[in-house]
């Protein structure tokens, strides 16, 4: 069994300095993964983000199976830290009137349940604007809010296989594969934390806020990125190519004789480095059919069976100390548990951990944005299930113990004898 890595305790930020979005409220009816990425960067940057739950079960990523502590999933604790988290039945008019006091309330709304729910409930930005006219209003969906599709469900996969992102993943004699980690929801999620902040600076400018959208099919299309803008141009279908773009032979996985390392010499000041002066193979350089980029794309089987021999004679860190003195890029090919315990990970400090009620502490991987003026919050760790019910009524709503304990009587928070 693997060995837990033992992770240091978080140094504070320093007493006093400022956060980028003090006294933004954030009300977030967000859950698995994009939705709540988006609003854990803003929390992380101040706002104080109020997370909105189903009382049967909460978040969906609450059960994910990768890894758990404290009763709390490893996909929960990532994308929910700096959050307070209440927990509602919107099937009770009661819950769903606690829902609309805090969006009366709030700067920023996000959400991202499939098409149709929000305006089930009347929370919808057309239910909701009128009261709230400076209010953002962030929806994320799989196929936006208008169309043919709104009402379609979907999800990072999906996006990933239907709008040809999935297809240049992979090798070219193989199935298109999907990205292990879930990539358009990432995406999707720091797109949507961008266009949030784009319309809060909009409405410094003109007064009022607006309806933000940001669909998963449309980031996946957007990160197709150059390939897709080749297709556009050519007309030719771009395929899969492993590790090597454009079948660059010098682009990609090679073995030394006891280990892999990745290197990426995509032009020919960089080739000519590698096999001049670390291979030392000049003649690499002077036939003809590896002279050029394009020459050394037509002939790319023979230069990869030539250059892995050359590896294979030596030990890695021989060939990293001979690429790292002449400045041929070149890394190690590592699993997770060597990359996190990398000196380069290990030296930028974004590894901890944090308290947690339940389990005593968690690890955190921190965000990975650094301002100087105004830095990330001292972070704390995801909510358990309705954690801060009665807190958030009491602190943002002015609910006094009476009105609290009527609506849990009713049900507003799940079972009259949930303790909340």
């Amino acid at each position: 069994m693997t060995a837990i890595p033992q992770l240091p305790e978080r140094t504070p930020r320093a007493k006093g300095q400022p956060t980028a979005l003090d006294g933004l409220l954030v009300v977030d009816f967000t859950r698995v993964v994009a939705g709540p990425a988006c609003t854990q960067t803003l929390a992380d940057f101040g706002a104080e983000v109020i997370k909105i739950e189903n009382p049967e079960g909460g978040d969906d990523s609450r059960a994910y199976e990768h890894a758990e502590i404290g009763g709390e999933s490893a996909a929960f604790l990532s994308l929910n830290r700096n959050k307070r988290g209440i927990a509602l039945d919107f099937t009770k008019p009661e819950a769903l009137a606690v829902a609309r006091d805090l969006i009366a309330k709030a700067d920023v709304v996000v959400e991202n349940f499939s098409g149709g729910v929000m305006k089930k409930f009347g929370l919808d930005y057309a239910s909701v604007a009128p009261t709230n006219p400076r209010l953002v209003y962030c929806s994320i969906s799989a196929y936006g809010r208008k169309g043919e599709f709104a009402l379609r469900p979907g999800f990072d996969p999906i996006t990933q296989a239907e709008s040809g992102f999935m297809s240049l993943n992979g090798f070219a004699d193989g199935e298109a594969v999907r990205t292990g980690p879930p990539i358009v929801d990432l995406a999707t999620g720091m797109s949507a934390c961008n266009a949030i902040l784009l319309a809060l600076l909009a409405r410094d400018r003109l007064g009022r806020g607006q309806h933000v959208e940001v669909a998963l099919i449309d980031i996946a299309v957007a990160m197709t990125a150059f390939y897709g803008m080749a297709y556009l141009i050519s007309g030719k279908n771009p395929g899969r190519f492993g590790n090597s773009p454009n079948g660059s032979p010098s682009v990609g996985v090679y073995h030394a004789a006891d280990g892999p390392f990745y290197i990426a010499c995509a032009n020919d000041r960089l080739y000519r480095r590698l096999v001049v002066d670390v291979l030392e193979r000049p003649d690499l350089m002077t036939d003809e059919r590896f002279a050029n980029r394009r020459a050394r794309s037509a002939n790319k089987e023979a230069l990869r069976r030539i250059i892995g021999e050359v590896f294979a004679t030596d030990v890695r860190e021989n060939w990293m100390a001979k690429m790292k003195k002449v400045n041929v890029p070149v890394g190690y090919l590592r699993t997770v548990e060597e990359g996190f315990n990398a000196p380069e990970v290990r030296d930028r400090h974004r590894l901890s951990r944090i308290e947690h009620p339940t389990a005593g502490s968690v690890p955190n991987i921190e965000s990975p944005l650094s301002l100087s003026l105004t830095p990330i919050i001292d972070p704390v760790a995801a909510p358990l299930l309705g954690q801060h019910t009665n807190e958030v009524l009491r602190q943002k709503l002015g609910y006094d113990d009476d009105q609290i304990a009527k609506l849990a009587a009713a049900g507003a928070f799940g079972a009259p004898s949930r303790d909340v």
